[in-house]
């Protein structure tokens, strides 16, 4: 017997009537009572708007009106070749020109107006299925439009709640894969409880020919994209999209509220905020309140609204804590608060001390006398300091800076053949000792990221500064713990 599953998938997005045969008896069941007839009755539609859109991260502002109205949305599909990460071209297909596409943002019991439009540039076909509509293919069928073409259909916003779009043409998956996803907001009709900013996420996982970092115009995989196996896993559609300069911002005391989305295709996210606890999570962007969430999980073609409140300045890293998605594929963003520290929320560091796994006691070191204790195995020879720092760049620094000293690009330098770290002796002392943040250039590319400073010795830092100095093609002379000694002191720590 012919699989008739495709079949009927396909009837699902195009709307297409499709006769089956059966050896039993088709029962139908009986239709179910409308969802809206209470919010048709209590809260007719009034009056016309056009929809304020939005690119990520922005969100249009909170709706105001007491009552139902017709709202008009017009998106225009484009397609173009865009960096996915530095050096690294791929083709986006995209709804409004931004992956993810625009922020749709409307009230329950609005009547949409929706208007797709197909750039006449575009090569492909394309359609919209907004998991916000009751309906055939949720649109799709009613939206599908060719390169300069445009088509309308209206839907009524039965259900309140964070909903996911994407393109449903065939093949839907590749059409995904591309950035053919985004979010609307049906907000409820009392509206959400007010915070002071708001913020777009969404995440994607991208199927490249080329291996993550690999430079040049990347074209689409699908062999990997069936594989299940990405090479990119992105916050809004490029590595660094939400770091550095793209950073999104807020202050000490304010509340945030991130609307995050999955457009997938494949994988599940374990969306995470380093240094904070959700306040409050919404999980699969429906009306159920969750408190006190570490890490929420966001199926492909799901969402989540998440809130909470800054209480300490920080570097807040949003991450998919599946973590090697993070520091490998991309996964990583920055929530920059600025404001007044509150040392009885995070005090910081408070002290420093040598830990002696043997049994003996913890030994305190003040920051001003750190130096001296730290110096007394200043005869090291440059072996044995190459042979204990190689152990301990394995320890600590592999993650960021890789096993060859390569770095993730996009993300952490190299090491490996690096102009920046060779230039400076007592630059790189101060790195390891303080910690580096803001823009730098190695080579040639930029980097804009956070190192944190390492609880080292003086020893320890000569140890490892003097391996890496002296690997993969770089060469100086040792490091000794005197030199490290010297340039604490002028840290004051």
């Amino acid at each position: 017997m012919v699989n008739a599953w495709p079949l009927l998938a396909l009837a699902a997005l195009t709307g297409i009537t499709l006769f089956v045969r059966r050896n039993s008896d088709i029962t139908t069941p009986p239709p179910a009572a409308s969802k809206l007839a209470a919010t048709t009755a209590a809260d007719p539609v009034t009056g016309e708007e056009t929809a304020v859109l939005t690119a990520p991260p922005m969100v249009p502002p909170p709706i105001t009106r007491k009552h139902a109205t017709k709202v008009k949305v017009a998106l225009e599909v484009k397609e173009f070749l865009a960096p996915i990460a530095d050096g690294v071209d791929y083709t986006f297909w995209t709804f409004g020109g931004s992956v993810p596409g625009s922020f749709i943002r409307v009230r329950e019991g609005d009547l949409v107006e929706f208007t797709l439009k197909n750039h006449p540039d575009n090569r492909m076909p394309h359609n919209i299925d907004l998991h916000a509509v009751t309906g055939q293919g949720g649109g799709a069928a009613a939206s599908f439009v060719a390169p300069g073409h445009s088509a309308t259909f209206s839907f009524q916003c039965l259900n309140r709640g964070l909903y996911v779009y994407h393109c449903a043409t065939a093949p839907v998956g590749m059409h995904i894969a591309n950035g053919m996803y985004g979010l609307i907001l049906v907000e409820p009709k009392e509206g959400l409880p007010k915070v002071d900013r708001e913020f777009y996420i969404c995440q994607g996982d991208f199927y490249t020919e080329g291996a993550y970092g690999q430079a040049g115009h990347q074209q689409f995989s699908m062999e990997k994209a069936i594989k299940e196996e990405p090479d990119y896993v992105l916050f809004n559609g490029r590595v660094g999209a939400l770091t550095g300069d793209q950073a999104i911002t807020a202050k000490v005391g304010e509340t945030v509220r991130l609307y995050v989305g999955n457009g997938g295709p494949n994988l599940v996210s374990s969306f995470h905020v380093i240094g904070e606890i959700f306040d409050a999570v919404m999980a699969e962007g429906g009306d159920q309140r969750t408190n006190n969430v570490q890490t929420t999980l966001i199926p492909a073609g799901g969402s989540a609204i998440v809130e909470f409140k800054l209480d300490v300045p920080a570097n807040y890293i949003l991450v998919d804590h599946a973590i090697f998605r993070t520091f490998n594929k991309g996964a990583l963003g920055i929530l920059k608060v600025e404001g007044k520290e509150d040392a009885l929320v995070y005090s910081g560091r408070q002290q420093e001390g040598i830990y002696h796994p043997e049994g003996g006691a913890l030994q305190t070191l003040p920051r001003g006398d750190n130096a001296k204790i730290a110096a007394a195995p200043a005869d090291r020879s440059k072996e044995e300091r190459l042979q204990l720092g190689k152990r301990m760049f394995e320890s600590i620094c592999f993650a960021c800076h890789q096993k060859e000293g390569q770095g993730v690009p996009n993300a952490f330098p190299p090491l490996a053949k690096s102009d920046y770290l060779m230039a400076d002796r007592a630059r790189a002392i101060r790195t390891v000792l303080s910690g580096q943040q803001g823009k730098i250039t190695v080579n040639g590319v930029e980097y804009n990221g956070v190192m944190p400073a390492q609880n080292l010795t003086d020893d320890e830092v000569a140890n490892v500064i003097t391996s890496v100095m002296n690997s993969w093609g770089n060469q100086a002379d040792m490091v000794t713990s005197t030199e490290v000694a010297k340039v604490r002191a002028t840290l004051g720590h």
